[in-house]
């Protein structure tokens, strides 16, 4: 039966852990690398046999339950996974996305220290991951939830003797606990409200009770969007996302580009019906989304780190998706997630490629005229610049301007007016990093490579010395040209009604979105196509990253250094340049307040309470024996007087006890 088959998605990457985890010291690494593969490739042919047979049999959902988890009186938690039209999309995604990402990494981290160690991790992630989006209630998302930010902290700290990596992975530790302490509000109070953790009871429950709209609904949402903020890096929880590149780059691509940043828009989009009732929380995902595009575009012009342009991009596009999601368009946030995990993975990968060919050089100030030297990488890294500015027919288009589309028909036109611009931001600033890496003249020294320069490939510093800059080998090359391919054709499941008569993943997606509970917002179900304003707005958007693109190549090419010193030297560049000084305002606020709090904590409980509770008890103990030991000083004269005194004390009490014992005695003392 296809339901017991879904236990063996998340339990053989599980598998592929312990195996490199307890073994893989001792294997050698193309046995560490068959363990790590095989152990994802078996899940992402799961995968596709569940595709195949679902929508064969059009099979709308599988559910897979155990006995009970949890089981105490009114409440009880089953361990159990359920694959429905959306799952399927984020386990396609996950488990082949995931694949590339492996193999890639047989070749970028071939000769690293730990190597079974990163593949482990990397077994380990992908088993939570597939547990988050399996999970069949919010108690077992929740343990995927926090597993994958186990892995993230992990992963990310991987060069664990750079202190900025161990910092980094602090940091997106702590941020992310943020986030999950409002989902756990969250789900105390949907245990509160609905008695389950369950979504299908909690989504049956909405729907039996047309009038419940906001109130404790409101809440729920607003906590789950803490949570989401958190996971998916969106203001104001981005913070930790732009340092986590200090890890190796096929995790950034697998991480925080393909998979788990993703988490906060696949929970807002799978507890959409709890957001219908709450066009209040929607229309706050909606601002979020559009401010977090915006603001992360405008960091990323001005980054010259290769990793941090893509990093700042891909909170922006994130961005993208929870504004999808606010005008509640799931859909196309889905089909955006999905697009963007192509061509987002390719873009890291690529830059990876770049890093390996320069050993270790991220900063793009130091690359240009590599389009000759790396051809390969040049051309599946140009598919994923396009895709992701917008330029047709490539996917970034399709979906990016469906969820344009859907903004603007839904009347949000200052969010809208916001997405466009950003649009021709994310435009400039891909192509400006197109151009400062692949053109012009060669800004690095050959020789230098790899005596300089000690990133994150180390063992590629005396390959480069003795070869020069050299194109990666075909193991990381594969990935590549089959990310290129999908981030061309991966938009045309989702060519837009007005040139196509029919959605085919707003299609494919209708049966979970599909608003079926009377009085929920409707801009959930498929709309009507408006040939007409849509093909305009999307001849509009295309006409702003071609001017993005226009920007790019006047700056960069015709007139290298027009933003030279003096545009360097303003204002407003440095408060650009410095991400608006916000990590300087959270040290200052929160790290710097938490220990000045500590210390006053420190002064008045531990010095104040604490010691001078026990230098009282010590000074109470000290007097009291001071006092006793004087009847102990050896003289007998001494000891005959506290004896004779002692004596006197006992006659005179007992004397005392016997007359008020007397009838007449007491009742003459009482009168």
């Amino acid at each position: 039966m296809p339901e017991h088959l879904l236990w063996f998605i998340p339990l053989l990457p599980f598998t592929g852990f312990l195996l490199n985890g307890f073994i893989g010291r001792k294997l050698p690494r193309s046995g560490v690398a068959a363990i790590a593969l095989l152990f994802t490739a078996l899940p992402a042919a799961l995968v596709a046999w569940l595709w195949q047979y679902m929508l064969s049999t059009g099979t709308l959902a599988i559910t897979a339950n155990s006995r009970p988890w949890i089981a105490v009186t009114g409440f009880d938690v089953r361990f159990a996974f359920t694959v429905d039209h959306l799952t399927l999309i984020m386990l396609g995604v996950i488990t082949g996305v995931g694949f590339l990402i492996h193999l890639y990494s047989i070749g970028y981290m071939a000769h690293e220290e730990g190597y079974w160690r990163f593949f482990a991790y990397l077994n380990l992630f992908m088993f939570f991951m597939l547990v988050l989006v399996l999970a069949q209630n919010f108690l077992l998302l929740f343990v995927g939830w926090e597993g994958v930010g186990l892995a993230s902290y992990l992963l990310i700290g991987f060069y664990w003797h750079k202190p900025a990596a161990n910092a980094a992975g602090r940091k997106a530790f702590v941020v992310n606990r943020v986030g999950d302490f409002g989902f756990l509000l969250a789900m105390f109070l949907l245990i509160k409200h609905f008695g389950t953790l369950d979504f299908t009871r909690i989504f049956a429950a909405i729907q039996l009770h047309p009038g419940l709209q906001g109130g404790f609904l409101t809440a729920i949402a607003l906590l789950l969007v803490v949570g989401a903020a958190g996971k998916s890096a969106q203001i104001p929880l981005y913070v930790w996302l732009p340092d986590a590149m200090e890890g190796p780059t096929p995790v950034s691509a697998l991480i925080h580009a393909a998979t788990m940043v993703t988490a906060g828009v696949y929970l807002v989009c799978r507890t959409h019906a709890i957001f219908d009732r709450s066009p209040y929380a929607l229309g706050i995902v909606a601002i979020i989304g559009a401010l977090t595009a915006l603001f992360a575009a405008s960091i990323g012009i001005v980054q010259n780190d290769i990793k941090r342009v893509l990093a700042y991009s891909t909170i922006s596009q994130l961005g993208y998706m929870f504004l999808g999601c606010g005008v509640a368009a799931y859909s196309a946030a889905v089909f955006h997630l999905m697009t963007h995990a192509f061509f987002k993975a390719l873009l890291f990968l690529a830059a990876g490629s770049v890093i390996h060919a320069l050993s270790g050089e991220q900063d793009m100030r130091k690359m240009g005229g590599l389009r000759k030297r790396i051809p390969v990488t040049f051309w599946t890294m140009s598919a994923g610049v396009l895709a992701i500015a917008g330029i047709p027919p490539l996917a970034g288009f399709f979906s990016k301007d469906e969820i344009l589309y859907r903004t603007f028909d839904s009347g949000h036109i200052l969010l809208w007016d916001i997405g466009l611009l950003t649009a021709g931001l994310t435009s400039f600033y891909m192509f400006r990093l197109w151009y400062k890496t692949f053109f012009g003249t060669e800004r690095f020294n050959e020789h230098d490579l790899g005596q300089v320069h000690a990133g994150e490939n180390e063992h590629d510093e005396g390959q480069a010395h003795a070869h020069g800059v050299h194109e990666s080998p075909w193991i990381m090359l594969g990935p590549l040209v089959i990310l290129a391919v999908l981030s061309v054709v991966g938009g045309w499941v989702g060519v837009p009604a007005a040139l196509h008569g029919h959605n085919e993943i707003e299609h494919f997606l209708a049966p979970v979105f599909t608003a079926t509970i009377p009085g929920a917002v409707e801009a959930a179900t498929p709309v009507e196509s408006h040939a007409g304003p849509e093909l305009g707005l999307a001849f509009t958007s295309v006409l702003v990253a071609l001017i993005g693109w226009a920007a790019a190549w006047f700056f960069y090419v015709k007139r290298p250094g027009t933003l030279g010193e003096k545009t360097i030297g303003t204002s407003p560049y440095r408060l650009v340049s410095h991400k608006f000084y916000i990590d300087e305002i959270y040290n200052a606020v929160f790290v710097q307040g938490t220990l000045l709090f500590t210390r006053a904590a420190d002064l008045v409980i531990e010095s104040g309470l604490v010691n001078g509770s026990g230098s009282l008890a010590a000074f109470v103990t000290r007097a009291s024996s001071s006092a006793t030991r004087r009847m102990q000083s050896g003289n007998i004269r001494s000891y005959a007087g506290w004896l004779a005194a002692g004596a006197a004390v006992v006659i005179l009490v007992m004397t005392y006890s016997v007359l008020a014992a007397h009838p007449l005695v007491g009742h003459a003392a009482t009168r």
